[in-house]
């Protein structure tokens, strides 16, 4: 009798010993998963960080991802405008697919699967912080363009977001002197407000937005550490979109420079400032070393502000809106601390529709079968340096055929073709040997130029095949 209770007694040690050590093991297994945190600006020129060559501009923290990790100088936003392109960063799809043609032209479709979709089922705590630009946040609220698609419609478990711009400081208030849309005569801002999982936010909104942000987002990642759980955290600055307001602390940065510019450089080093806490909490932590960041813009710089040399697009030709490099050469980082190669520059063409394919790839996602993407994986180019020429060609665009815009670029190996800007008509360029596009070589290779353009018609039928349905159940 005593011989059966100690053997029933070491049974129930045995399992419960092989129930502590599985439970350690899916602990580790979560603690080895990386974190992975999507960083984007907002109207930011290739020429305007310190890692693309600006010497007046202060973003040591952006510098230092770059020396640290892999900076890729052949990134390209998937149109030169926000919406779209950041409709791209999430589905690895062109913004044509969805319906997403232009700024407030459209909503994020439910069918459409994102990045934060795809973590959920491996066991990820997602959040979005920033400015969301893919439909309404407010249930209620009725406008003239778009309809209600909020970010927890698609994947994500925590938000603090706005549905387009707000001021770059003091978001709540009409600034100084800003007397175009979202302006109030009371001073308040009559724009876009912040919501939180749904609920209109009164607190912590003074200052600095890109603190008011990462105030937000910091909180989120410490939960997921408190629970076990990776996180995807995606984080989208208002920064520096119009209205462009800095503060006193760091429009003093700038003695020397135009007040317009003082502004511009001001709000982006604020910004680079909550990189660079965002990487000391990480540290702290102790989670830096499983955490992989990405980093870019949604488009060239402003063109008003270009035009006046205010911001730049650094060696190229043209801004936002336009489909010259300008408009859709983006800086981008990529970081992964003792995984990605430290310093390396990369030219891999690369865009925002790759990063879900990319972290798929790193993940060992499957991605769902029967829904054509427009990305490619850049893994091997971040971890080991690979060199490999690109599977897919880049293609961009936008349309409002109200005023009749409909214009798109397409680059294959070294030749792009494009529609610069509405009433243009196909040019042609080698980027290899002129990046700055000024010598058209459309009638000097027309048969380039009809092959080219034949490839590129292919892709907008695939396209248009998807936005009218084709992908989905309905």
């Amino acid at each position: 009798m005593r011989k059966s209770y100690y053997n029933r007694l070491l049974l129930v040690l045995v399992v419960n010993l092989m129930l502590l050590s599985s439970d350690a093991q899916n602990k580790t297994a979560f603690k080895q998963t990386p974190n992975i945190i999507l960083i984007m600006a907002d109207d930011l020129g290739y020429g305007d960080v310190g890692f693309t060559g600006n010497k007046k501009i202060i973003t040591p923290h952006l510098d230092r991802m770059s020396k640290e990790g892999v900076t890729l100088t052949n990134f390209y936003a998937a149109a030169p405008l926000c919406s779209p392109t950041r409709a791209s960063v999430l589905t690895g799809r062109s913004p044509f697919r969805q319906g997403i043609f232009a700024a407030h032209t459209g909503a994020m479709r439910p069918a459409e699967i994102t990045i934060p979709e795809y973590l959920k089922k491996e066991g990820y705590q997602t959040g979005f912080f920033g400015k969301w630009h893919l439909g309404w946040v407010e249930p209620d609220k009725v406008e003239s363009r778009g309809s209600y698609s909020p970010p927890w419609h698609h994947g994500y478990d925590e938000t603090f977001a706005t549905k387009s711009a707000v001021p770059t400081w003091n978001p709540t208030k009409t600034p100084k002197g800003w007397n175009s849309w979202g302006a109030m005569d009371d001073g308040s801002w009559g724009g876009s407000i912040y919501v939180q999982n749904g609920v209109p936010v009164t607190d912590n909104l003074e200052g600095d937005d890109s603190r008011i942000i990462m105030d937000r987002a910091i909180p989120f990642m410490e939960q997921s550490i408190a629970d076990d759980k990776p996180f995807l955290a995606t984080i989208w600055f208002h920064a520096p979109h119009e209205p462009v307001v800095a503060g006193p602390e760091y429009l003093a940065k700038y003695p020397d420079l135009p007040e317009a510019q003082k502004h511009l450089y001001g709000c982006i080093t604020a910004m680079d400032d909550q990189i660079g806490r965002l990487r000391n909490f990480l540290k702290e932590k102790n989670i830096d070393e499983n955490t992989i960041i990405f980093f870019t813009s949604d488009n060239g710089p402003s063109g008003p502000i270009t035009r006046k040399g205010i911001a730049s697009a650094g060696p190229f030709r043209g801004h936002k809106h336009l489909m010259y490099e300008g408009g859709l050469r983006v800086p981008s980082l990529a970081l992964w601390t003792k995984h990605t190669q430290s310093g390396l520059v990369s030219n891999f063409q690369s865009s925002t529709v790759d990063y879900l394919p990319t972290i798929l790839d790193i993940l060992d996602i499957p991605a769902k079968k029967g829904i054509p993407l427009d990305g490619v994986s850049f893994k091997s180019v971040i971890l080991d340096g690979s060199s490999k020429d690109r599977t897919l060609p880049i293609t961009a665009g936008y349309k409002r055929l109200y005023g009749g815009t409909d214009i798109y670029a397409f680059v294959s190996g070294d030749y792009k073709i494009c529609i610069p800007n509405k009433g243009d008509k196909m040019m042609l360029f080698n980027l290899k040997k002129d990046p700055g596009e000024r010598n058209n070589l459309a009638e000097e290779n027309p048969k380039l130029l009809k092959k080219m353009t034949a490839e590129l018609e292919k892709v907008k039928d695939s396209w248009r095949l998807s936005n009218e349905g084709n992908d989905y159940q309905w």
